[in-house]
């Protein structure tokens, strides 16, 4: 099994685009090249050769015209054509597939054909194409672009499978904490005894304002705000202004909560060393 790509500076499209075929098909012979004649030979053509033909496995989208377009405007790159074809093959549903489209293969996607995805006013987020450019070859280190390469798709290929993984097992739990919050007497608080992913429900129950559940590690219990959406950190409701950046005595005093043991500063997440402790957090916040 051969796959080829171009040779060369790379991109994160192409990056990933190897990666997922990698995780699809385990081992391959990996060719970079620009060359039509070696393009030829290539089982799989991803990135390189101007053509977009799936029942050939040619992946480009260099070529005039593109090789297409999302309903919403996403223009198609390499790794979304690719993630467009075997997505559903390679995260084992059409739900996790969809969920990973929009989360990280359309932002490579509007990244790589140089569209604009989000505005940034003040700080500039680091993104996963940061990571995977500081791995080009620097104007020292010559042409190692083949190595860098190599290096940037083991990255790619972690990234995408834990995403994988992740989304599978967030939506496992969706109807566990559905059913948890059905059983909730005071619906603007979700207890849970694990530390469920509860993103799906917050979307569907914008009356649940606050979370309890124990740390990741079960050391603390974890009172947290729910914020207005995924995408900001506005809060539904803060936590009392007087508990920021409260720990141990001072909280506990200020709360009556003997195991309390702080509230972070921008009022988002507060702890106690026990579930009772916290959920009397969280009353109090809802009272507040």
């Amino acid at each position: 099994m051969k796959v080829i790509t171009h040779s060369g500076h790379f991109q994160p499209d192409d990056v990933f685009a190897i990666a997922a075929l990698s995780l699809m098909l385990g081992d391959f012979e990996l060719v970079r090249s620009r060359d039509p004649e070696v393009i030829k030979t290539g089982d799989y053509v991803v990135d390189v050769g101007r053509e977009y033909d799936p029942e050939k496995n040619r992946f480009d989208h260099h070529q005039a015209g593109g090789a297409g377009t999302r309903k919403n405007g996403v223009s198609y790159s390499s790794i979304g054509l690719i993630w467009k074809h075997y997505g559903i093959q390679l995260s084992g549903s059409e739900e996790v597939a969809s969920r990973i489209d929009e989360k990280l293969i359309q932002p490579l996607d509007l990244n790589d054909n140089g569209q604009t995805f989000f505005t940034a006013d003040a700080v500039y987020p680091y993104l996963v194409d940061d990571a995977l450019y500081a791995f080009q070859p620097t104007w020292k280190e010559g042409d190692v672009f083949d190595e860098r390469f190599g290096e940037a798709v083991e990255i790619a290929k972690k990234i995408l499978a834990r995403e994988i993984k992740r989304t599978r097992e967030e939506l496992e739990a969706r109807e566990l904490v559905e059913a948890l919050y059905q059983a909730m007497p005071d619906k603007k608080l979700l207890v849970m005894d694990q530390n469920y992913p509860a993103g799906d429900l917050f979307e569907t129950h914008p009356e649940i304002l606050f979370t309890v559940k124990p740390d990741a590690t079960n050391a603390t219990w974890k009172v947290t705000a729910v914020r207005e959406n995924k995408h900001d950190f506005k809060n539904r409701k803060d936590l009392p202004a007087a508990w920021a950046g409260k720990t141990d005595q001072d909280l506990q005093e200020l709360t009556g909560v003997a195991d309390a043991t702080f509230c972070h500063n921008a009022r988002f997440v507060a702890a106690a060393k026990s579930k009772e402790g916290a959920i009397t957090l969280a009353k109090l916040a809802l009272e507040s």
